[in-house]
């Protein structure tokens, strides 16, 4: 990693340390369970040491990292989507698309890459479905299934190809990688930040009624300017592409909180899991990402590659 990537990620584990003391002064002598945004903390650590370890290691490290959250998450979705008993073995197909589509991301093979999931699992899985010979059902769990594998694998794959686009072993890898993260994450807290502070206009609130234009337009400003600083400091992203990365990133966070949230909605959930304390489930955490991963990873490709 490059020392501009070492001195971000200084920072995060800075700000990780500050907000943990401060959360324990406030709430000293406190008697009970933790409280959520102790616990919020907690778990932030364990995602940023883990994360750090990763890159640290190897860039292969982190693909593998990011494919085992790939796998938890489609685990999850399965778990809370509507399945039918007969589509057992297409649920195993669907798994092995895993380690598949991450082979293609760790050799840079980017033609089979982006069709593997969208084209040849899309073939495949009806394939297997209608062998199984059970036509009740079919068409909804033929979609509920392919949508499940393209938000959980193919959209989050991106991510680790970011590692892939340059030529191996160049660090920049690593800096767009970071970039897209932090972006995804710092859009999310300001939304929520300027969403509780200002909001009062809600926008979907049949879908997410914390979701404001406050909210909404504090996160895409506040996305914006630390694009421009971290394309600058870490990536070959010049300033012009830099302000448009972070303004369509915002929206595109935003579309993708509420598309998870959505789906909770149809299911009648409050949180996809509990493997996060303080966060709920995987597809809570990742949410966002399913839709600003595949938009930056192709902007930067576009433009730079």
């Amino acid at each position: 990693m490059t020392p501009g990537v070492l001195f971000v990620l200084g920072l995060i584990v800075a700000g990780l340390a500050g907000a943990t003391i401060f959360v324990r002064l406030k709430e000293r002598g406190r008697a009970g369970e933790p409280s959520e945004l102790r616990l919020r903390i907690r778990t932030w650590w364990w995602m940023v040491g883990v994360l750090v370890a990763a890159l640290l290691i190897s860039r292969t490290a982190m693909i593998v990292l990011l494919a085992f959250v790939s796998f938890l998450a489609l685990k999850e979705y399965f778990t809370i989507a509507e399945t039918r008993r007969a589509d057992r073995a297409v649920l195993f197909w669907a798994y092995l698309a895993i380690p598949v589509q991450y082979l293609f991301v760790g050799i840079a093979w980017y033609g089979m890459f982006i069709i593997f999931v969208p084209v040849y699992m899309f073939l495949v899985l009806p394939a297997v479905m209608v062998l199984n010979g059970e036509t009740r059902g079919f068409l909804r769990a033929a979609g509920s299934i392919h949508w499940g594998l393209m938000t959980t694998v193919f959209a989050v794959s991106h991510a680790a190809y970011l590692l892939a686009v340059p030529p191996p072993g160049d660090a920049n890898g690593a800096g767009l990688l970071v970039t897209l993260l932090i972006l995804t994450e710092v859009n999310d807290v300001a939304q929520y930040v300027f969403g509780k502070r200002f909001g009062h206009r809600k926008i979907v609130p049949n879908v997410s009624p914390n979701k404001t234009w406050a909210g909404f337009l504090g996160g895409v400003g506040t996305t914006a300017v630390l694009s421009v600083v971290l394309c600058l400091a870490l990536t070959p992203v010049e300033l012009p592409i830099a302000l448009l990365i972070g303004v369509l990133l915002g929206i595109a966070g935003f579309v993708g909180d509420l598309t998870v949230s959505a789906v909770k909605r149809d299911l009648d959930l409050k949180d996809t899991g509990s493997i996060l304390p303080g966060h709920g489930g995987i597809l809570d955490r990742i949410d966002s990402l399913t839709f600003t991963a595949p938009l930056f990873f192709h902007i930067v490709r576009y433009f730079y590659y």
